[in-house]
């Protein structure tokens, strides 16, 4: 058999066109912080939904009180929370006037916590800019300078950051880096600017800065207020109406925990992981056939190679290329993701557990019994495409 046609070789054409998105990315996802000085600094609404967010509120209200911009707003929603969250906002309040903490009003049917309260923070704001971001991230004080300055360069309706991920335990580093390395791996930024199609996009809900005509021309939360992931619906619906959507690296501006340990890693990504496919059964199943093949069957072929299983042949080094591919894939989304870059090593690791949280998000989709922060989400009509 020609060498061409071997599956390694199919695989390892895969891999090289992986890389060269990554690769291409390296170049095309612009630092938030490589943007010019604006011109003008419209007025800023800066938006937080908190639930059971006491052990991160307090960092965050306090990085975004210290950003470096002369006119903004920051407007703190509690959730119902069932902890101290509440408290610590009001102690907060009484410090600074550009502050303003509400309580949340009870969740409507057909609506998901997080979206219901991004509504109200909306409805209760004032600026011509509005910054969505969530209670576990932290701000650089040059972070909302920057993000505008990039909004306007850019010319964007909407400009989404991909933040720094901060993983400690060993369960955040196995899980989390999946997220960072879907965008620069699978998601060539650059094509995906010039490109109309709403799929073309992908909306990091961690840092969401808007043009307020542009956010209520999508309808706002209440177009997403049903599915888990409104970011990537908003960006969707954003580039459907063909108004600019635009992504750039955030990472030296913002910085974000998204989780602390492996269940609440498990829980977060099981909530998202089926929702990011629309519901939609083919393609989900053919991404994670491809990742499950892409990554794990150069690795067995080498491990049979070992045990006397496979024979020796040409295949055996168009593996081993494919695992290191694999393997200059991951470190280069880590590196430039802020992640420790040996945790590249454990990119199987990895896609197994990936691969186990998607069917388990789809299952707990399609049945109805998907939860988030103590409550039941949205179930939606599963569907082939």
């Amino acid at each position: 058999m020609p060498f061409w046609w071997h599956p390694e070789t199919i695989l390892l054409v895969f891999l090289a066109v992986m890389l060269l998105i990554a690769l291409s990315n390296l170049w095309s996802l612009r630092r938030l912080s490589g943007y010019p000085e604006p011109l003008d600094f419209p007025r800023v609404s800066i938006l937080v939904p908190a639930r059971n967010e006491e052990r991160n509120i307090g960092p965050c209200v306090h990085s975004l009180l210290a950003q470096d911009y002369p006119d903004y707003q920051v407007i703190v929603l509690d959730d119902s929370s069932e902890d101290g969250t509440w408290e610590i906002l009001r102690t907060l309040a009484r410090g600074d006037r550009r502050l303003m903490v509400m309580k949340g009003k009870p969740l409507p049917p057909g609506w998901i916590g997080k979206h219901w309260a991004c509504h109200q923070l909306a409805q209760a704001s004032d600026g011509e800019l509005l910054l969505f971001t969530d209670a576990d991230t932290r701000h650089h004080p040059y972070a909302l300078r920057d993000a505008v300055a990039a909004l306007f360069a850019e010319d964007a309706d909407l400009l989404t950051a991909l933040p720094r991920e901060e993983v400690r335990t060993w369960g955040e580093k196995i899980i989390v880096p999946i997220i960072s390395w879907a965008v620069f791996s699978m998601l060539p930024v650059g094509l995906c600017h010039m490109l109309r199609a709403p799929v073309f996009s992908l909306t990091i809900g961690q840092f969401m800065l808007f043009r307020r005509k542009a956010y209520e021309k999508t309808g706002g939360h209440m177009a997403a207020k049903g599915y888990a992931v409104d970011d990537v619906i908003l960006g969707r619906l954003v580039k459907a109406q063909g108004m600019t959507w635009r992504m750039v690296d955030g990472a030296d501006r913002v910085s974000c925990r998204m989780y602390r340990g492996f269940q609440e890693a498990y829980d977060g990504l099981t909530k998202n992981v089926f929702a990011a496919f629309n519901y939609a059964l083919v393609p989900f199943f053919l991404t994670y056939l491809l990742f499950g093949v892409l990554f794990w069957a150069p690795i067995v072929h080498l491990a049979g190679g070992v045990m006397g299983i496979f024979p020796p042949s040409s295949s055996t080094a168009l593996a081993i290329l494919a695992v290191a591919f694999s393997i200059l894939l991951w470190g280069i989304s880590h590196w430039r993701s802020g992640l420790p870059v040996y945790l590249a090593l454990f990119y199987p690791v990895t896609i197994a557990m990936i691969f186990w949280i998607a069917l388990h998000s789809m299952i707990l989709a399609a049945t109805g019994h998907a939860t988030w922060k103590g409550r039941t989400l949205v179930k939606h009509r599963i569907k082939w495409w």
